[in-house]
């Protein structure tokens, strides 16, 4: 696979700095039962990569003690780590928001029985991609057969509760494109899909997120590979937006690796650029206890300009109303 970030080192982005913490995005491995062409993480079956149950418990140490608001549990397929389910609970117990990151299809694997329970139950919100609404797209892009096991687990979501009126179980699909081209309209497509999933699979759910393809890992790679790299970063300069700096998610948000180590988002974790703490090179969850972090510098490189770019992109979505 193709080297990224010696491509995106160099950079003009603007400066930008932290405004004060209310969320903790965690990898809890790398491990997922899917293998997708997009995925800046180059999850996979065969990743070994898992966070383990002290590590966990620091998690929840650092959500107690700084009175975060979110918990934002992220892979691989998070469910995949043994301790998920514990560290949900215990999440829960503190009155913290916590939002499963998951790809549907982990809901019928073996082993994963009552799953979409465990979730209602624990009134988490569920956070699910689903990259196209039409079955040939979604297989193209994330393997044969995972369109319908989606549209399966949707239905099971919803006859949990999920995306039913005043059930209070939030779900929230994610679209992105299928190559390297900016997301259409967030709202406009949020009525196709509405429109097209309910007509056609009787499927209800909250609102639709659009996310921007980040040029690092096995998409930044794919580019590299057919000569389109260039092309796609002039698209994403080209429609910078700087109304989009004061809403970037790395500005509240910060990233944790499954060995408890941060970073400023999921993209400068997987680009190997940690944290700016003050006089901590490598900074980890135990530092993290007592920093003060609102106002740190946010490290940037030329990646950034992906989620600023037209109406912008974060992990809740459009940044532009």
């Amino acid at each position: 696979m193709h080297a990224t970030y010696p491509l995106l080192r160099s950079t003009d982005f603007p400066e930008i700095r932290r405004k004060a913490l209310d969320t903790l995005q965690v990898n809890l491995g790398y491990k997922c039962n899917q293998t997708c062409q997009h995925c800046h993480v180059n999850a996979g079956p065969t990743r070994k990569e898992m966070m383990d149950e002290e590590t966990i418990d620091l998690v929840l140490q650092v959500l107690k003690t700084r009175r975060l608001t979110t918990l934002d549990l992220t892979g691989g397929a998070p469910e995949m780590n043994p301790h998920f389910r514990h560290l949900v609970r215990e999440a829960c117990t503190l009155g913290v928001r916590v939002i499963d990151r998951c790809n549907l299809t982990i809901l019928s694997e073996p082993g994963y029985e009552g799953l979409a329970a465990f979730l209602a139950n624990h009134q988490v919100e569920i956070t699910a991609s689903l990259p196209c609404y039409a079955e040939g797209n979604v297989d193209r892009q994330r393997g044969d057969g995972v369109f319908k096991r989606s549209i399966e687990a949707l239905r099971l979501l919803n006859a949990a509760g999920y995306g039913q009126p005043n059930s209070g179980l939030e779900l929230s699909l994610v679209y992105n494109p299928q190559g390297p081209s900016l997301p259409p309209d967030q709202q406009k497509l949020e009525t196709d899909y509405k429109r097209e999933l309910a007509d056609r699979f009787g499927i209800v759910f909250n609102r639709l997120y659009v996310l921007a393809n980040m040029p690092i890992q096995r998409f930044g790679s794919m580019l590299i590979s057919k000569g389109q790299f260039a092309d796609y970063m002039r698209l994403l300069k080209h429609n910078f937006s700087a109304a989009n700096l004061d809403a970037v998610m790395c500005r509240t948000l910060i990233s944790v690796d499954w060995q408890g180590y941060l970073y400023d988002c999921d993209f400068n974790q997987m680009l190997h650029l940690p944290s700016k703490l003050r006089g901590i090179a490598r900074p980890h969850l135990r530092d993290l206890i007592g920093a003060e972090v609102e106002g740190r510098p946010i490290v940037v490189a030329d990646h950034c300009y992906g989620c600023t770019a037209g109406q912008g992109s974060s992990c809740g979505g459009a940044l532009a109303a």
